[in-house]
């Protein structure tokens, strides 16, 4: 009887067993059935410009277009001003000019050999008209100086106070002859460009009226030689004095631009 019982209630937990069994087997098809929902969740979840509305991807589609254009534009004005010349140069030299020059110039100064053995100084100074008519002429202003005294000790020197002036000044000497006149498109970018940067440095002084011309000059001083060397070196410096410019609006900085005085406030 013991044993037909114990029988009867193996029989009687079988059920249960298979149904356990089944139910067991059925939680991994549940939990599949919900990891393929997950999936396709996951997979209709888009990112970047296709998670945008239609709008705003038309917006970025056109963004990136145009930023495309004008990357393959520029690559081909480089490539262009630094090739030999040939039939486009020729029929668009100025064009491209303009382009590139001042702020694209490509040079191989990098691989001079021999190094600039001079310390070149660009100093500015200016004519005022004071607000009682007079006229008055600053002191000179050494712009690389205080150029000098921005990198001197900051260990993330910025590449304008490093080059923008040195260079500007390089340019504008290399297209010019000695004395003062522009050579073609090269020699006129390179004084407009001289000139925003004089203005950009003056900007903010309190020089106590407006500023109508201003002048540069250049100071030349060659570099010493070593105290074991036999050579001996002129250090005595040397002047290259520039003309009387009339400041216009193009001159100006964007923000304080006049263009029916033709001329800034300082110290505004």
């Amino acid at each position: 009887m013991d044993s037909y019982g114990n029988e009867g209630a193996r029989r009687d937990e079988a059920p249960s067993g298979d149904g356990g069994a089944r139910g067991g087997a059925g939680a991994p098809g549940e939990a599949g059935a919900r990891s393929g929902t997950d999936a396709r969740d996951d997979g209709g979840t888009q990112g970047g410009i296709a998670s945008l509305s239609l709008p705003y991807q038309v917006v970025a589609a056109v963004a990136l277009a145009l930023i495309g254009v004008l990357g393959c534009v520029h690559l081909g004005m480089v490539f262009l001003h630094v090739a030999p010349s040939n039939t486009v140069t020729k029929q668009h030299g100025k064009a491209i000019d303009e382009w590139i020059y001042p702020e694209f110039e490509q040079n191989w100064k990098l691989f001079a050999p021999n190094p600039l053995q001079q310390n070149i100084a660009v100093q500015a100074r200016a004519e005022i008209a004071g607000s009682d008519g007079g006229r008055r002429t600053t002191e000179w202003i050494d712009l690389s100086a205080e150029d000098g005294e921005d990198i001197r000790g900051n260990l993330l020197p910025s590449h304008v106070h490093q080059n923008e002036l040195r260079r500007g000044w390089d340019f504008y000497a290399n297209s010019h002859t000695d004395d003062n006149r522009p050579n073609g498109l090269r020699g006129q970018l390179s004084e407009r460009y001289v000139r925003r940067i004089v203005m950009l440095r003056l900007d903010g002084r309190d020089l106590g009226g407006r500023v109508e011309r201003i002048q540069l000059r250049a100071v030349t001083r060659s570099v010493a030689a070593p105290a074991w060397s036999k050579e001996k070196t002129d250090t005595k410096p040397y002047y290259r004095v520039l003309p009387w410019w009339t400041v216009t609006s193009a001159d100006l900085p964007m923000g304080i631009r006049d263009d029916a005085m033709g001329g800034t406030e300082a110290g505004k």
